[in-house]
């Protein structure tokens, strides 16, 4: 009714000839972003999304009156995001190239930008002929990414390609690749606030266009809402305020370099993402034994129907990598059928079909494991083959079943860090996103592992304890 009514008051604006509203107060998006770019999008040391992105389409929403909610996804997962429906839109710094126009509306142009080349500062390589046979790290999906490959047989390049900057950045610096490409800003970013090694060799090179994005032919209020409030910006000086902000000359230098200084900027962040990484390894688990019990039950069953549909699926699960499955799940369902799933829902079936594979030949090896003599006593003495596994069979396996069950939460627990690809800000993408705004990978995934190994210690204790062992 509410729809109708909404639909009769535009239709009485439009025949009265007044001014359609921009955007409904009513109206939400959800809009994907990489938030591992900066200075375009990235996470503060309170965990706020900022950035040139972010400023301005948090300014453009409040101006036009509509709300949103960002997923970060990184950038190739957002694009694919926007293309299965998972989201309404995607800012990311996204160069706006014909390729993608086939695909995506794009807005009016928000920054003006080029491609540059950056080497180690300690590199003897100033030019692009320099460059002639050596190695060039680039980040998936980018226009960084398609230059390098049309350049690659001119020039014989090798090109290796990362799914983030900063591990394209680590890759340059350690000697693996002799340089990348990536927009000038924000490698200029990079090397003044990450105090990265590196220097910008050449010119800029295909100088590009970045715009928001929505799927073709969608969304047509949300872009044409981008389009006004980015007018109203600059008109108003606010837009180049706000890029002053990131590159501007006073722009400020970020953070903390140092591995105690890391650890005590962003230990607020860390916690939350390890709780992220608990509670979905917990629930995945829990939802896992459920099922896993129920398939190993059927997996000893003397019907053989029943028993095949048990090995097929977990023939199945144990043969699809997780990632696959995991992008099956959140983008491939979605664009299949229509229903969307939030990454936190996505991740958590992911891991509990996956981890119900393997509790099944847990309870499976259990049963078998107890002598099939006992079973053959118990039903000779008259008792059915039910009350045989639960008052007999099924308390001696459990316990044997417990430390294994307790290692494939372990399991469940590290598989937890794939799923950043689908933009569950868990532990392993909280470290990512913290190395995106302070270039210092070394120190934070040194953190990163001494949280994971302080846990995952504290289960396998657990489990010696549960087995009686010290």
């Amino acid at each position: 009714m509410k729809d109708m009514i909404k639909r009769l008051m535009l239709v009485l604006v439009v025949f009265l000839g007044l001014q359609v509203p921009s955007v409904k107060a009513a109206e939400h998006y959800v809009i994907a972003t990489d938030t591992t770019f900066a200075p375009f999008e990235f996470q503060d040391s309170s965990g706020n999304y900022v950035g040139i992105d972010m400023d301005l389409l948090a300014a453009i929403a409040e101006a036009e009156g509509f709300t949103y909610e960002i997923k970060p996804l990184g950038f190739a997962a957002a694009v694919q995001a926007l293309e299965s429906d998972q989201v309404d839109g995607a800012i990311a710094g996204m160069t706006i190239t014909d390729a993608r126009k086939a695909s995506f509306d794009f807005s009016d142009n928000y920054y003006e930008s080029g491609l540059q080349f950056a080497v180690a500062a300690d590199s003897k390589i100033t030019d692009l002929e320099g460059l002639r046979g050596k190695k060039i790290a680039v980040k998936t999906g980018t226009a960084g990414a398609d230059l390098a490959n049309k350049l690659k047989d001119d020039y014989k390049f090798t090109v290796v390609t990362f799914k983030d900057s900063a591990n394209m950045y680590e890759d340059v610096l350690t000697g693996n690749s002799d340089a990348t490409i990536e927009d000038a800003p924000v490698i200029a970013y990079a090397i003044k606030n990450g105090n990265l090694r590196l220097k910008l060799i050449g010119e800029k090179l295909e100088t590009s266009q970045t715009g928001f994005a929505v799927k073709k032919g969608k969304n047509a209020d949300l872009l044409a809402a981008f389009n006004r409030g980015l007018a109203s910006l600059k008109s108003s000086g606010k837009y180049q305020s706000i890029l002053d902000k990131y590159i501007g000359e006073d722009a400020e230098a970020s953070t903390q370099n140092s591995f105690f200084g890391q650890l005590a900027e962003n230990g607020p962040a860390l916690l939350s993402g390890l709780g992220t990484t608990l509670w979905i390894a917990f629930i995945s688990v829990a939802l896992a034994l459920i099922l896993g019990i129920i398939l190993g039950l059927l997996r000893v069953q003397a019907n053989p129907w029943l028993s095949g549909i048990a090995a097929v699926y977990v023939d199945l699960m144990r043969g699809v990598p997780l990632i696959v499955l995991s992008f099956f799940i959140y983008f491939g369902i979605p664009q299949m059928t229509g229903v969307r799933f939030s990454s936190a829902a996505a991740g958590i079936m992911t891991l509990s079909l996956n981890a119900a594979a393997y509790v099944a030949e847990i309870v499976r090896g259990g049963i078998q494991a107890i002598d099939k003599g006992q079973m053959e006593a118990s039903r000779s003495l008259g008792l059915s083959y039910g009350k045989t596994m639960q008052k007999i069979i099924l308390p001696q396996a459990i316990k044997l079943m417990i430390p294994s069950f307790i290692n494939q939460f372990v399991i469940t627990l590290k598989d937890t860090s794939i799923l950043s690809v689908i933009g569950l800000v868990e532990l392993t993408q909280t470290g990512s996103v913290i190395i995106a705004r302070t270039y210092q990978s070394g120190s934070m995934w040194l953190i990163v592992g001494l949280i994971y190994l302080i846990v995952i210690t504290a289960l396998t204790r657990l489990s010696k304890r549960l087995e009686g062992g010290k």
